[in-house]
């Protein structure tokens, strides 16, 4: 076997390898319950491009399937199960205006009021759609490009960026939780973050275009 080197290996770690800082989470719609609370919840350009800056984790999905064990003379067989999806949680940053918090809690109490337990009984209602985006660094990173403007600064030398490497479309996603924020007279330094948790029915992936939608 040949000697694998560190220019093998460099030849292979394409664009210099993803970067988990590099991403971008898009709610392009709130659903319909939620814009018709008594919160007042409305989801526009403004919310959607605020979403975008101020969501500061989130994660791409893991791809779950369950084995079953089959006894067999001493022995076990393992066939494969049914898929499960697990909850998918993002972190978002606070601000004065508490605009984006005001939206989940808003969708929550559409699901389950705050005073009588009453809430939206049509799943289509609650429900919405979300992406992740995996960013890239360089030029030319992937089959899409974010502009062909051969004015832009960012295109010179014939260069145009394309950072959509990868998207992932989770659907038909409903917040379960929107987490408390500690407030303390000993935390200075810092500014308020909130996790929101999803449950998810299923999720597709693929390569992203200029839009981050995901195509096969």
């Amino acid at each position: 076997m040949a000697l694998r080197t560190i220019s093998n290996f460099k030849s292979r770690l394409q664009g210099g390898g993803a970067r988990p800082n590099l991403f971008e989470v898009d709610f392009p719609a709130f659903p319909v319950a939620a814009l018709n609370s008594e919160n007042g919840a409305q989801w526009g350009a403004t919310e959607q491009e605020t979403f975008r800056f101020m969501c500061k984790s989130a994660a791409l999905p893991a791809s779950n399937i369950a084995p079953i064990d089959v006894p067999f003379r001493g022995r076990t067989l393992k066939v494969a199960g049914d898929r499960t999806f697990d909850t998918w949680t993002v972190t978002i940053i606070n601000d004065e205006d508490f605009l984006l918090r005001s939206q989940f809690e808003g969708w929550t109490n559409a699901i389950s009021k705050l005073d009588n337990a009453s809430g939206a009984t049509n799943p289509s209602s609650y429900m919405a759609d979300a992406y992740v985006r995996q960013l890239g660094r360089g030029y030319n990173a992937g089959r899409f490009s974010v502009t062909n403007d051969s004015t832009d600064p960012a295109n010179a030398g014939g260069n145009i960026p394309a950072p959509y490497l990868r998207s992932y479309r989770f659907f038909d996603v409903f917040p379960t939780n929107v987490s408390q924020v500690d407030l303390s007279y000993d935390t200075g330094d810092t500014i308020e973050e909130f996790t929101v948790e999803f449950q998810v029915q299923y999720w597709s992936a693929g390569e992203g275009d200029e839009t981050g939608q995901i195509i096969a």
